[in-house]
């Protein structure tokens, strides 16, 4: 079978529709590669990946306050230093430990960030900032505590004006949630700890969401790596089970933003990676952007051209948009612009396949079975966010 990442189709009764077609595709050879013919991103000529397609991670310890939570902040830091590391990707580490704040060098972290932005605006592949620390909120600005003069929603929001990366903020701080307010937007997701800019209390969510991004277990649609909405699934259910075992009430609910339309949607709304909650205003779910986003990456997508995963991912966001206006549609319609996706995405992968024997010959990745057993059972209580 050619599809060896899972895509929205899984969850809609087309797929055995999607599955014909792809094979067919796949037995005709070259045929239909006159499908996309016109289409640049799948005919350009194999070739080294650029500078560009190295994913950059900026992690920000904040102020800690005590030595009790600074020791977590820290713990959270290294844990995502080593999912870094591991990724080979671009890192910096503002308000580590040892560094002196009053030398000249780092007058504050609030500058050392801002300069550590600026030299990270332009590429084209993700940009990750991730907020470990304390955060406030005094009913108009929300802000993150550092050492020395603390960073607003707003200010860090003005800095990344001119970025033409597509970045994900994680913000695990006590009332984080207007962060989402402030920032959302296109080309963009948005994480934070909590559902209001009142949810003051410490927020335990930031060492899950460290620790989801090397951990196995937090790849719930067993794709071989764990997508930056899976970490935030894993996180916000282990909070869950946290305030669930001490009897207490939760003061963090976790939010993702990946929509643009800065309301953001819980662990509740999802299950699985998917939202089976419909908002009230019919718009396109939040999570199928922060599902395509990965800091480690399987060796599959490793070798996949930057320029043909955009291509791939487009294709399933177009999927997703088609879905969400499943019940506006005729049959017919629904079933015609399916038909046009699924070839697409067959077509594409035939393309990867072919540059990736010709860049390894004799090396290529072992097929993998499209569907996979869990798949045709119910998801179990365990991953069921809903229950």
């Amino acid at each position: 079978m050619i599809c060896r990442r899972k895509t929205a189709l899984y969850a809609d009764l087309p797929f055995v529709f999607f599955i014909l077609i792809t094979g067919f595709l796949w037995f005709q050879g070259n045929h239909f590669h006159t499908v996309l013919d016109a289409q640049e991103t799948i005919n350009e000529p194999a070739g080294r990946l650029e500078n560009s397609s190295r994913q950059s991670l900026i992690v920000v310890q904040g102020a800690g306050g005590s030595a009790k939570f600074q020791t977590v902040f820290l713990e959270t830091c290294q844990q995502i230093e080593k999912a870094a590391q591991k990724s080979e990707a671009d890192f910096a580490w503002i308000g580590k430990p040892g560094r002196d704040q009053k030398s000249a060098d780092s007058e504050n972290d609030k500058a050392l960030l801002k300069l550590e932005l600026e030299k990270r605006l332009n590429g084209q592949a993700q940009l990750w900032i991730i907020l470990v620390g304390h955060g406030t909120y005094d009913r108009q600005n929300a802000k993150f505590n550092l050492r020395g003069p603390d960073v607003s929603a707003k200010e860090l929001n003005e800095w990344l004006e001119s970025s033409k990366r597509p970045v994900a903020i994680v913000n695990c701080a006590s009332a984080s949630a207007p962060f989402i307010n402030e920032l959302a937007g296109k080309g963009r997701v948005i994480v934070t700890s909590t559902k209001s800019g009142f949810e003051l209390n410490y927020a335990r969510f930031g060492i899950h969401f460290a620790k989801a991004l090397t951990d196995p277990a937090a790849d719930i649609d067993k794709d071989d790596q764990v997508s930056l909405l899976e970490s935030f699934l894993y996180a916000s259910r282990k909070v869950d089970e946290f305030y669930k075992s001490e009897s207490r009430l939760s003061t963090e609910h976790a939010l993702i933003d990946d929509n643009g339309d800065g309301k953001g949607t819980p662990l509740s709304f999802f299950r699985g990676v998917r939202v089976i909650k419909k908002s009230e205003d019919e718009s396109i779910p939040d999570g199928p952007v922060a599902n395509q986003i990965h800091l480690l990456q399987s060796e599959f997508e490793k070798l996949i051209s930057i320029e043909k995963r955009n291509r791939r991912n487009a294709l399933e966001l177009k999927l997703e948009e088609l879905r969400s206006r499943k019940e506006q549609v005729e049959e017919g319609e629904y079933f015609a612009a399916l038909e046009k996706i699924a070839m697409e995405l067959a077509v594409l992968y035939q393309a990867i396949e072919k540059e990736q024997a010709e860049k390894n010959p004799g090396n290529a990745p072992k097929e993998k079975s499209t569907v996979k057993p869990e798949e045709t059972k119910p998801i179990n209580a365990e991953n069921d966010a809903a229950k």
